[in-house]
This record gives C-alpha cells, sequence and structure tokens, in this order.
C-alpha cells in the first residue's frame, strides 16, 4: 500500500514546531444546533484562531520549517484570502518577505488583511488557471519559495494540528465533518484523526457549484474546476495531487450542500452561537442541518474554519 506523503508523527511535529505562534481555539457547542441536526455537535472554532481562520497552523509550520533548513528568503503562494493573510503573518513573524498572489475579486477585507500584515498582493484574473500563472511569474522573477495554500507537506501538517486539539477535548466523537476546497484542511484531518483514532469517520463537505471533491473520488481521477461561482469563496479550488491521493484512501466520503443551504447555516449559526463565520464554514454545518451525514454519527465535530467575513457583503441583507 503507498504510504501517505503526511504521517502522523508530521502532524506531532508540526503541533510542537507552531505551539508558541498560535491560539488554542475553544470548542463549543449549542443546545440549539444539536437539536435542528438530532446529533450532539462539538464546533473547533478556527475563526478565533490567529488571522481569523486555521490556515495560520499550515503558515506557520511551512515557514518554520523553511526557517530550520536555513532555506528562502522570500515565500510567495496564491490565496482568495485566508492562506494569504496566514503566510503573510507567518512571513513577517519569520523575518521573510512575502508575495500573495490573489483573484482581483477576492474580498476587499481579505486583501487589506494581506497587505496590513506585510505582503505584496499581486492581483490577477479570477480562477485557478490564472492564479497558476501569476503565483509562476512571481517565483521566476522573485526566486521565492512557493508555500502552496493546499497541496503542500508542511501545510497539510499543520492544518492536522486543529484535530489532534479537537480529540485532545472530545476524544469520543463519532465522526468529524470539515469543508473541502482544496483538500489541505481535509487531508491534516485524515491524517491526525485517523493516527490517534484509526476508526474515526472523517466527511468532506462542499458547496454543489464546486463539487470537483465529490466528483473526483468518484471517478478515481481528479476532476478541475476553474473558478466555480460559489459564495463560499474559500472553497473555489480543487483537489490538488497530494490532497486527492490521501483523500481518496481515508475520507468516508463527500457531500454536498446548496449555496441556498450555505447561507442558511451561516445565518443560523450567528443567531443560535453568537459567532458570524464565513460562508466557507457554514458548508459542513449546512450538512449537519439538512441530515447529508448517515444518522448512526451521533457525536461529531466540526472545524470552523474561518472568520474573515466582509460585513458589507452579508449574504442575507437586501441591497439598498
Amino acid at each position: 500500500m503507498t504510504a501517505d506523503p503526511v504521517s502522523f508523527a508530521n502532524v506531532e511535529r508540526a503541533a510542537r514546531r507552531i505551539a508558541q505562534s498560535i491560539h488554542r481555539t475553544p470548542v463549543i457547542t449549542s443546545r440549539a444546533l444539536d437539536e435542528a441536526s438530532g446529533r450532539r455537535l462539538f464546533f473547533k472554532c478556527e475563526n478565533l484562531q490567529r488571522a481569523g481562520a486555521f490556515k495560520v497552523r499550515g503558515a506557520m509550520n511551512a515557514v518554520a520549517t523553511l526557517r530550520e533548513a536555513g532555506s528562502a528568503g522570500i515565500v510567495a503562494t496564491h490565496s482568495s484570502g485566508n492562506h494569504g493573510t496566514a503566510l503573510a503573518l507567518a512571513a513577517k513573524e519569520g523575518g521573510l518577505k512575502a508575495v500573495v498572489v490573489m483573484p482581483e475579486n477576492s474580498a476587499g477585507p481579505k486583501i487589506a488583511a494581506v497587505r496590513r500584515n506585510g505582503a505584496e498582493v499581486v492581483l490577477c484574473k479570477p480562477g485557478r488557471i490564472a492564479r497558476e500563472a501569476a503565483l509562476a511569474g512571481v517565483v521566476e522573477t522573485r526566486c521565492a519559495e512557493v508555500v502552496h495554500p493546499y497541496d503542500d507537506a508542511r501545510v497539510i501538517a499543520g492544518q492536522g494540528t486543529a484535530t489532534l486539539e479537537l480529540l485532545a477535548e472530545e476524544p469520543e466523537l463519532d465522526a468529524i465533518v470539515v469543508p473541502v476546497g482544496g483538500g489541505g484542511l481535509l487531508s491534516g484531518t485524515l491524517i491526525a484523526a485517523h493516527g490517534l483514532k484509526p476508526g474515526l469517520a472523517v466527511f468532506g463537505v462542499e458547496p454543489e457549484q464546486a463539487d470537483d471533491a465529490a466528483r473526483s473520488l468518484a471517478a478515481g481521477e481528479r476532476i478541475l474546476v476553474d473558478a466555480p461561482d460559489t459564495i463560499a469563496d474559500g472553497l473555489r479550488a480543487s483537489l490538488g495531487v497530494l490532497t486527492f491521493d490521501i483523500a481518496r484512501r481515508h475520507c468516508r466520503a463527500i457531500v454536498t450542500v446548496s449555496e441556498a443551504e450555505i447561507v442558511d447555516a451561516m445565518r443560523r449559526f450567528l443567531e443560535c452561537t453568537k459567532l458570524l463565520i464565513e460562508a466557507s464554514s457554514a458548508v459542513p454545518v449546512a450538512a449537519l442541518l439538512t441530515g447529508r451525514l448517515p444518522p448512526q454519527f451521533r457525536r461529531v465535530g466540526v472545524i470552523i474554519t474561518g472568520g474573515n467575513v466582509d460585513l458589507d457583503r452579508l449574504p442575507w441583507r437586501k441591497p439598498a
């Protein structure tokens, strides 16, 4: 059997490496959401993480690994926002320069956050192809080290540390549910969960309008999309080579939810917990509220991935 590109030991080392650079985020519950879903839910609140999202875990681990190796003066990536902000912060604290390629339709607050944390922003047309081409240009002209937003073993290991913390607090979970874009969080969650509790089920959830991961696993090969139209802007990427390999061998299933269900879950989470989360974070909540998971999974952990919301573009606001 082919070995995973990231091991459980990699995740454990990442946890030690980044422990002083991240927040240990809380795990919360909501009786109202339990009743609505018919399950006991435990929400790992990475919206309260530094830079407002789980992405800081992978970025901090990648930059720390580079510094340990004594390499890289400039790091570069492409991002719709959260990974770019996280890499900018990690680079600044590590004494490196960061360049972040961002689609021109990225949320304004996310572009501002990347710049505020000291990175140079290079804008490009929306879509995977345009992002990758612009990043290749940055690497060629700046001799930068790429820290890919999801298809990077260092990033995957860092993202898995959220699951180590979740299971340390709630070891009796039956399942963990995470949103899926490029698959870095899903892959890290799978490696960490199965390292601690081999029988634990891990489900991915993605928007119906960006369902490449579900179609890829069904087909047994990567199916790439470019610039899918979904409110969950953090989930518009396709699975990478590494993340597809991990997901196809370990993920229990990937389910999908509609745009309307995502918006409803985002609003209901705010009403029930008083926490405003990103549409991408609401995707797994939507799956639970609409009964997409098999009924035997009664105690379910959910990684709430981020809280960087453009307050001027809340999806339930009526146009002026």
